[in-house]
């Protein structure tokens, strides 16, 4: 074989990389460039650590000629001893002399290097506070209070002022306060997911209103509603203990849809299912044949109803009582027109300063006329009927005896009485047989028509009542005539109730919420309630 055949051979010095003596110059050239970056960073590092402890030294130095270094910041826990006083208290009498308050930041600016405002706001009422340079403020102390964070909450110590001119854009305009004091109590967030409007009718939509309501709760309106809808519990439950009634607490959990199965919530009860209770009807009239005579509760109520309306909830706060009497069932008829005149005359007298509050947000709908002669305006059902027809109204329906008002019709009939009897409060009595529950009386002089009422505020239904049935054969009888089988689920019991007698009784359910919201002129329901659940929402 020619050796031009053989194949080729590489010599040892062929076998190494050729580029070797690159890959070394790259090598010691990317140690030269790490060494030189390192070498910039270290001076770099070094620089800054200069500047920051120069900063530091400034900042110590700044610190120790600041005279308000005290004054100002962390609260210490010597401070936290001091009695705070509430807005509600502050009058003129304090002027000169030195407070202290804990509230929340509405406002916070710096006017210049010697001045700066904060708007306080406890319980949706707000006062003006000043701080100025002057010893031993320092402008340090001015630049903190102005730069605190809005809804903040802060106990500021200082003098009660009266200012020249009385400050418009505070609830209490004829005294400020001169800051002494700032310390931090509560650091809120930087930003709000929606502004806290004291003033004024809202500037956000109302979901935006209840998605944020922690929030929403803290304006000026929002705390005249809830405070009056703290007050028409109060003076319900004032009422019914002041005529002898008896607070009870029914069960909310039940075996049973005894009042219509496609209005309950159903819930897991162990091995079994439950229901959340429609109402506390059924256990009311248990007490009453209890022989506890006179009864009322204040508590939730559960409605499965897919009401997306303006005045409908899925729960709701429910004023319920019942109540024997002796010869007819107009004495409870009595009583309840009583209680909620009662209600609605003490609501304007005890919370005039909340109503006030809350028209400025809702003007539209007007002060709530109350009957001038302190009695409810009460007419029959047909009396109601004939209005409308008056007016133009087909009521047809109605003159059937087997249909109930339509919202529609309600609102119109509630503006014909406000014109013709000057009130928004009234009672319709005498409803068809037809279009109320099984335990509802008949009217013994014409069974079309039964012994129960509707109370209305501003046309709209906040209480529906009646007599109830209180012989067990009769009742069974009315239950029968309503496609209810007396010895069908959960009826057992209140059947029971009956068969050892129980006395003549009637009553009615209130809906706080929408007293609150027809009282005021409020457009939603939602507003008159704390944490609103209805179909689409159950948060917060």
């Amino acid at each position: 074989m020619a050796d031009s055949e053989l194949p080729h051979r590489p010599k040892p010095e062929e076998t190494q990389d050729a580029s070797a003596p690159a890959a070394e110059g790259e090598t010691k050239n990317a140690s030269k460039n790490a060494a030189k970056k390192a070498a910039k960073d270290k001076i770099k590092a070094e620089k800054a650590a200069a500047r920051a402890a120069q900063e530091k030294a400034q900042a110590a130095a700044q610190d120790a000629n600041d005279t308000a270094k005290d004054l100002y910041g962390a609260l210490p826990e010597a401070e936290g001893l001091v009695t705070a006083t509430k807005f509600t208290e502050l009058s003129e009498e304090q002027y000169e002399k030195e407070i202290t308050v804990v509230a929340r930041v509405d406002n916070a600016r710096v006017q210049s290097a010697k001045l700066a405002f904060l708007m306080l706001r406890q319980q949706g009422q707000k006062v003006q506070a000043v701080i100025a340079a002057a010893e031993p403020i320092s402008r340090q102390m001015i630049k903190y209070t102005g730069g605190l964070n809005v809804n903040s909450i802060v106990q500021v110590t200082g003098i009660v002022k009266k200012p020249e001119i009385p400050i418009s854009s505070a609830s209490i305009q004829n005294l400020e306060i001169h800051i002494r004091k700032v310390y931090m109590i509560s650091e809120a967030a930087q930003m709000l997911p929606m502004q806290v409007d004291a003033d004024g009718a809202p500037i956000v939509t109302l979901k935006t209103r209840l998605d944020n309501r922690v929030l929403d709760l803290q304006t000026e309106t929002s705390q005249a509603i809830t405070w009056i809808s703290s007050g028409v519990s109060q003076l319900f439950a004032e009422y019914m203990i002041k005529s002898g009634s008896r607070w009870i607490s029914t069960p909310k959990l039940v075996g049973a849809a005894t009042e219509g199965g496609s209005g309950v919530f159903e819930v897991k009860y162990f091995k079994r299912n439950a229901y959340l209770a429609q109402s506390p009807q059924l256990y009311k009239q248990m007490c009453i044949a209890g022989d506890m005579e006179n009864v009322f509760e204040i508590a939730p109520v559960f409605r499965a109803e897919d009401s997306n309306t303006h005045r409908h909830l899925t729960e709701f706060s429910g004023l319920d009582f019942e109540k024997t009497f002796r010869g007819h069932y107009h004495e409870v008829l009595d009583f309840a027109e009583d209680l909620l005149v009662f209600i609605l005359t003490q609501l304007k007298e005890r919370y005039a300063p909340q109503i006030a509050t809350v028209q400025k947000s809702y003007p539209k709908a007007g002060d709530f006329k109350l009957p001038k002669d302190g009695k409810a305006l009460r007419l029959n059902y047909m009396d109601g009927v004939a209005l409308l027809k008056e007016a133009g109204v087909d009521v047809s329906e109605l003159e059937s005896f087997e249909n109930d008002f339509s919202t529609a019709m309600e609102k119109q009939l509630g503006q014909i009485i406000r014109e013709k009897y000057d009130t928004d409060f009234y009672v319709l009595d005498k409803f068809p047989m037809a279009v109320r529950p099984f335990y509802t009386k008949a009217d013994p002089n014409d069974k079309r028509f039964s012994n129960s009422y509707d109370f209305f505020m501003r046309g709209e239904e906040i209480m529906s009542g009646a007599q109830r049935i209180n012989d067990i054969k009769e009742l069974e009888e009315s239950m029968r005539a309503k496609g209810l089988e007396p010895n069908q689920e959960g009826f057992e019991d209140y059947l029971n109730a009956f068969r050892q007698g129980c006395p003549p009784h009637a009553g009615g359910g209130l809906g706080l919420n929408r007293i609150v919201m027809f009282f005021l002129g409020l457009p939603n329901v939602r507003l008159a309630s704390l944490f609103p659940r209805d179909p689409q929402r159950l948060r917060p």
